[in-house]
């Protein structure tokens, strides 16, 4: 994969692996989120009396139905649009990733506030078209203001400079899947991006420090040695202690005996952006599979959706699409256009010359990611 990745070469089962790998982190995300979607903000307490001692051990109801998403996994739908385009108008010579995703993002504000598809333009693509993303599924009040407007936050003019909240580390695994980038640029465009909405350094750089550890996992590293690098390149970045300090509690965690919700609680402990990365981060290295990882980070008194989804797409993106329960999949709302969207990325990234280089062009792709 890595090799893959560094040379532009890509073999058949590489190109199997890698779109495995794909449609792991993004159904892997969106299952922890919608597994802890019943139970976001409840307490331990709370979640046993409703669920029985065991804690939330299947799927269950919110906002109506079963399978059903929050604005998390709206956002990292949009995170995965904007980055094909990104790729797409780099043929143009106009090649600013953070700019895409702004504008990928506040195609996702407009679906917080539209009727529906019927009122989108051709050249705002298909996945704004999609019906299921017109609802609001709790979003996230930091991005709604941060993407209220055309200006575009950046890390010397952060939008929200104040907000450590784990919503932008969340909707930053797609950009780990930029498997042929260095890792140090795909941590410098998740911070790019999420400082569209959180500015604090501690939730821009756990964005970043996320995006890495999905990185080295889609090239085919283990867990700990991908958390070993986000640590390695945070270190360069002014603000990060508290970020790279939570990551290493999370990893000495680990030796301290079997885990238990207090674990995933004292590594979570406010809830902001780096306790929700470290208590993924920890439950994904302790699941003995992807069932056990996620029910371990949604049951606890904290916020259930961010640290499901946040572990999911760490195990989906190390173990592929095969690994996640199949039961757990079948109810997952907007399942089709998830792997659609995956399948779109990972063609992008291992075949674009071939969709919209030089001297090839294909009108349905364009279609389907306008260059404008």
């Amino acid at each position: 994969m890595a090799t893959a990745a560094a040379t532009g070469v890509w073999g058949r089962a590489e190109q199997q692996d890698f779109r495995s790998r794909v449609r792991g982190t993004l159904l892997g995300a969106a299952v922890g989120d919608a597994f802890g979607a019943p139970v976001d903000g409840l307490s331990l307490d709370e979640i046993r009396k409703a669920h029985g001692d065991a804690g939330l051990t299947q799927p269950a109801s919110a906002y109506g139905r079963r399978g059903a998403v929050t604005a998390a996994t709206q956002l990292t739908l949009f995170t995965v649009d904007g980055l094909i385009r990104a790729q797409v108008r780099r043929d143009t010579g106009a090649w600013h990733p953070p700019t895409d995703l702004h504008r990928a993002y506040r195609r996702w504000a407009a679906t917080q506030s539209d009727w529906g598809p019927d009122e989108r333009r051709e050249e705002d693509g298909w996945l704004a078209r999609e019906e299921w993303l017109y609802a609001r599924r709790n979003p996230p009040r930091a991005c709604l203001l941060g993407l209220g407007n055309i200006v575009m936050g950046t890390v010397a003019t952060p939008k929200n400079p104040d907000e450590r909240g784990p919503e932008a580390a969340v909707r930053s695994a797609p950009f780990g899947l930029l498997v042929g980038w260095e890792p140090q640029l795909v941590l410098q465009l998740a911070v790019e991006c999420a400082v569209q909405t959180h500015g604090h350094p501690t939730a821009y750089l756990s964005a970043g420090a996320h995006a890495v550890i999905v990185h080295g996992l889609a090239r085919g590293e283990s867990l700990d040695g991908a958390v070993q690098r986000a640590l390695a390149l945070l270190a360069a970045h002014p603000g990060h202690p508290p970020v790279a300090d939570a990551l290493r509690h999370a990893l000495g965690t680990v030796r301290q005996g079997m885990p238990t919700p207090a674990r995933v609680e004292e590594l979570l402990a406010e809830g902001t952006a780096e306790g929700a990365l470290a208590a993924a981060v920890y439950c994904a290295l302790v699941g003995e599979d992807i069932r056990h990882g996620v029910r371990l980070a949604v049951n606890h008194g904290g916020a259930s959706a961010a640290v499901g989804a946040l572990c999911g797409a760490l195990l989906g993106a190390l173990h592929g699409e095969t690994a996640l329960p199949p039961g757990w999949l079948t109810e997952l709302e907007g399942r089709p256009t998830m792997l659609e969207l995956a399948d779109d990325f990972a063609m992008e990234m291992t075949q674009g010359p071939a969709l919209h280089g030089p001297a090839v062009s294909s009108p349905g792709w364009l279609a389907r990611y306008p260059r404008a």
